[in-house]
């Protein structure tokens, strides 16, 4: 009788162990594939800013900031594309870049929001590697910039984003034949 009770256990036992092991597996595989896949900026200088500072809750999307899971973050667009996904190296913290600022216009740095001033407080100004987990669209950055024009630091992102594209509305008007 004694003998008829272990090979259950070793049986489940064994069970166990392989659905642990695909677990594993996949989870490895899932990690290799995305690291491999995500673009390594060294160096990148962040700031940290909060819904008290002035800004408000809402993105330049006009949807709330998130502090969840993928959090909010803001960037001069011509740098950094409205809708780029990254990954902070030394804490994994992940975020998307969904605004951006009159101070960071012309300018590398990311501002990451954090839900609370004590959290932006504590994260002051760090240098930080990134790892790139999607670019974002600068034709989406220009369709959202494009009706806000009447501000300085707009233009200067949609100027820089034409440039990158190589049409600046000087070249446009000299290219058009005369009449």
């Amino acid at each position: 009788m004694e003998g008829a009770i272990f090979p259950m256990p070793k049986c489940l036992n064994l069970t166990v162990a392989a659905a642990s092991a695909c677990l594993i597996v996949g989870c490895a595989t899932q990690s290799k594939s995305n690291l491999s896949s995500a673009r390594r900026i060294p160096n990148v200088r962040t700031t940290a800013y909060t819904h008290s500072e002035g800004s408000g809750c809402r993105n330049a999307l006009d949807c709330g900031l998130s502090g969840a899971h993928v959090m909010s973050a803001a960037s001069d667009w011509s740098r950094f594309p409205l809708g780029t996904r990254f990954r902070i190296a030394d804490t994994n913290e992940e975020y998307i870049i969904d605004d951006y600022g009159t101070a960071l216009i012309g300018t590398d740095t990311i501002d990451l929001y954090k839900p609370s001033r004590l959290e932006m407080k504590n994260w002051g100004v760090r240098h930080v590697d990134i790892d790139i987990l999607q670019w974002g669209s600068e034709e989406q950055s220009l369709k959202v910039l494009a009706p806000r024009c009447k501000h300085h630091c707009v233009r200067q992102m949609v100027a820089a984003l034409e440039k990158k594209r190589g049409k600046t509305v000087a070249q446009t008007s000299s290219n058009r034949p005369s009449l």
